[in-house]
């Protein structure tokens, strides 16, 4: 692999423009520590990144102690629990892998131990979270390994390169429900368009608007503006809820901590729910580290991140970990695209993330006071800025394009785009096979094709 040397010992330097004029003064502890100058960056634009990719993530903070408290979680030692495991784990991955990334809570472990398993099937939380605790013990086992960045560079180019467009259309269509511009048929699963009067909608097209003016104008931390403009255009509408309290001390997470149910979750009936975090969080996080590390421009020539297996065993012991404290599912999140929009390029960016929410630990009330309509116009732009890195896959070979126009698909009909890239390396291992070109497909990638199979055929089978 070749790669530009980094004064940091993690992942390796931007090969993209810099996006920030690199200071001429003697580096400070900040820029030798975190390698701010060899990225292309400034402290200024790591700090700004870092409070924008936190707005963009606030929303969080919300859905999923929502989501677990559905299946019977006590819903403020949720939210709890899951500000510190956001701390926590971003802190992890700033200090060890020096990226800008965010660790927290995906949406879809939630819905899986608080909706489909608690609330659908009746199967305890602490089932779900142990079994979620299982999944990260083997995400552990294979990081130590070395298996997952071997599967990494199994990719093919091509879907790697398409990686970027799959993620961003994810995050675009996360933004444009967030801000209820489209609505989602339950039962045929299809988008309609939304009520454009809803003072809530109204909020999200006000920051839209903001955004791109001065994105346009490339005004400095224009999609942090852009959340504030949004959040303060939302109080006379209603959407914005000024809280009555501004201070708050945290509330124990005693109830959700450490109350695991390893015994059932070692049951057979659990198998099909253990493949699917484990898998879906794979992919998951495979495509986040390589689709918002290209856009970081921390990828070379061939789409692989030096270092790779930094960022995965951070999120391994974050998915380990965070199970045992009752959150399930941690992983790099895409909401940290948000910030490398914004310049981040550094473990800094996810520093200054951190920070903000140890901070919220005491201001809960007004974090939660900023609405999903106001982040909501920051996800639009990013996905679909996310998604011009298509252009760069190979459309003259079919073989190459089509699994990667099944994957973009595949992604917006299963509103995962880990089920997204799971199906697009099925498809690329099945297509190469049908048109006889064999030599296309190293032997590990017809190994990784069993599991890929078996994942189709009973997990998303049985929805």
């Amino acid at each position: 692999m070749h790669s530009t040397p980094s004064s940091q010992d993690g992942a390796g330097a931007s090969r993209a423009a810099p996006s920030a004029v690199t200071a001429t003064a003697p580096a400070s502890w900040l820029d030798r520590r975190f390698a701010i100058s060899a990225r292309g960056s400034s402290v200024r634009t790591e700090v700004l990144a870092g409070v924008t990719s936190f707005l963009a993530a606030a929303y969080l903070l919300v859905v999923i102690p929502s989501l677990l408290a559905t299946g019977g979680m006590e819903r403020a030692a949720a939210t709890t629990a899951t500000l510190l495991v956001f701390v926590v784990f971003t802190v992890l991955m700033a200090l060890y892998a020096n990226l800008p990334f965010l660790v927290g809570p995906g949406i879809g472990g939630s819905v899986i131990v608080g909706v489909t398993l608690a609330a659908t099937e009746h199967v305890a939380w602490q089932t779900g979270v142990a079994i979620a605790f299982l999944s990260g013990v083997l995400f552990l086992l294979l990081t130590v390994l070395g298996a997952r960045s071997v599967v990494a560079r199994l990719i093919p180019t091509s879907i790697k390169l398409g990686l970027g467009a799959s993620i961003g259309l994810f995050i675009a269509v996360l933004g444009v429900r967030n801000a209820g511009m489209v609505v989602a048929n339950a039962k045929t699963n299809a988008f309609a368009l939304g009520d454009f009067s809803r003072p809530g909608t109204m909020v999200a097209l006000i920051g839209l608007g903001a955004a791109v003016l001065l994105q346009g104008r490339k005004v400095p931390g224009a999609i942090l503006w852009s959340i504030l403009l949004a959040a303060l255009a939302g109080v006379p509408l209603g959407v914005t809820k000024v809280p009555d309290v501004f201070v708050s001390l945290p509330h124990s997470i005693a109830p959700v901590a450490f109350q695991l149910d390893i015994a059932s979750a070692l049951s057979v009936s659990a198998l099909p729910y253990l493949f699917a975090f484990f898998a879906a969080e794979f992919f998951s996080t495979l495509g986040t580290t390589l689709a918002v590390g290209g856009k970081a421009g921390l990828l070379d020539e061939h789409g692989n991140m030096e270092n790779i297996n930094r960022p995965f065993l951070v999120d391994s012991i974050a998915a380990t970990g965070g199970a045992m404290l009752g959150i399930p599912a941690l992983t790099a999140l895409v909401e940290s695209a948000a910030g490398v929009e914004a310049g981040g390029r550094t473990g800094l960016t996810a520093l200054s993330a951190a920070l903000m929410f140890a901070l919220v630990c005491f201001f809960v009330p007004v974090a939660l006071a900023i609405p999903k309509e106001a982040t909501a116009p920051a996800l639009i732009l990013i996905g679909l800025s996310m998604f011009s890195t298509i252009r760069h896959v190979p459309f003259d070979d079919f073989s190459d394009a089509f699994p990667v126009l099944a994957m973009v698909l595949l992604t917006l009909l299963s509103n995962s785009f880990g089920t997204g890239i799971a199906g697009g390396l099925l498809c690329y291992v099945l297509v190469k096979m049908l048109v006889g070109r064999f030599k296309d497909l190293p032997w590990g990638l017809y190994v990784l094709a069993l599991p890929l199979a078996y994942y189709f055929w009973t997990v998303v089978g049985r929805h």
